[in-house]
């Protein structure tokens, strides 16, 4: 497992533990209702990282990273080529 999905772990379990939490916090001991309410806050996270279309979080966010790390090295070499033909 690689840092960048220990840290998606990590980040659902602070999601899960605050929702967790504050339904306990109101008085609410029923274990099911505050694994529902964990869950709940779970949910939006995990559907997020598994849309294809969400260039932030979804699956094609590494690719956008790529091919934007591609195109900016594409304009620095641009540039300097740029430089060199006006000296």
């Amino acid at each position: 497992m690689n840092a960048k999905h220990k840290a998606m772990l990590a980040s659902y379990g602070r999601s899960f533990l605050a929702a967790a939490v504050a339904v306990y916090a109101t008085g609410n001991s029923d274990w099911r209702a505050i694994l529902v309410a964990g869950a709940s806050a779970v949910l939006p996270v995990a559907i997020r990282a598994i849309n294809p279309k969400d260039a932030a979080f979804g699956v094609g966010a590494d690719l956008l990273v790529i091919e934007l790390n591609k195109l900016a090295t594409a304009k620095k070499t641009a540039a300097k080529k740029t430089a060199k033909k006006k000296s």
